[in-house]
């Protein structure tokens, strides 16, 4: 589906908020991500309401609203790599269940050879929260050119190829200094 679709805004505060929409995902663990991706969007120049375009699977614009940052925020998200990382999982993890009806149900076990970040289910699971019906494999870059974004995609559509054969799988990268995001879909083999 490659046609604009209105969305209502998304709010970062709604990662650290007990929701139905995010069963395996931890509220300390949301207030991190949006912080850091708070910190991020902020270093950018970005206000507290930002249009971030969304390609690949869906072609959308999403109003994205963050709090303020202050300089603790600042200074706890020092490490760049960290806080682009946890940035964009939160903004991922916002955005998914919008875009596929898929929400972030369990984080993958690393060492394990599969190559990605979490698992996705239903958002109206009927199953129970352990459905593994796709992967997620989440990347941020703090700024870059719309080159960059498809280059990490291709990179990391390769890093999730051990696992094909056990579930489709998404790839969300995340930039901030447009800001713009690419979340395309690798169907299971």
């Amino acid at each position: 589906m490659n046609q604009e679709k209105p969305i209502k805004p998304l709010k970062l505060s709604d990662l650290y908020e007990p929701r139905a929409e995010r069963p395996g995902w931890s509220l300390t663990f949301g207030a991190s991500c949006a912080e850091a991706a708070a910190v991020c969007l902020e270093e950018r120049g970005h206000s507290e309401e930002i249009v971030m375009p969304i390609n690949g699977v869906h072609t959308c614009k999403i109003n994205i609203v963050r709090d303020g940052v202050d300089e603790i925020m600042q200074r706890f998200n020092a490490d760049k790599e960290v806080a682009t990382e946890y940035g964009a999982y939160g903004i991922a993890a916002l955005v998914m269940p919008v875009l596929t009806n898929l929400t972030v149900i369990e984080r993958s076990v690393k060492g394990r050879g599969f190559g990605f970040d979490f698992w996705l289910g239903d958002v109206e699971a009927t199953q129970g929260v352990f459905q593994r019906k796709a992967r997620l494999e989440v990347s941020g870059i703090r700024q870059g050119s719309e080159s960059d974004v498809r280059s990490r995609v291709r990179v990391k559509l390769k890093q999730i190829s051990p696992s094909d054969d056990v579930a489709p799988g998404y790839v969300a990268v995340i930039e901030f200094g447009m800001p713009q995001a690419r979340i395309v879909e690798k169907c299971r083999l």
